[in-house]
């Protein structure tokens, strides 16, 4: 008896929302940018990413897989954990 593997992905993106139905922030990367004189622009050349997914990430629109988000952090010379916003799950 021989086995198939699939391999697949489903991609889909949805917006987490507060108590006041509005789309949170879950990541800093549009203030680290700020704070470090940066555009998304340079961002997405250190990265080699499209800079329309760079304006997504910023925007908070989309959320950058983990893998990529260490290359940020990387790119920035931060700790991962300065791009996430903090929050408490009830």
């Amino acid at each position: 008896m021989s086995y198939l593997q699939v391999n697949f992905s489903i991609k889909f993106e949805f917006n987490i929302l507060d108590d006041n139905m509005t789309k949170q922030n879950l990541n800093r990367i549009k203030a680290v940018l700020a704070e470090q004189n940066k555009t998304s622009t340079w961002l997405a050349r250190e990265i080699s990413k499209n800079p329309n997914t760079i304006s997504k990430w910023c925007r908070n629109e989309m959320q950058p897989r983990l893998e990529n988000l260490f290359q940020v952090a990387k790119a920035l010379n931060i700790d991962v954990r300065e791009l996430l916003v903090a929050s408490k799950i009830l």
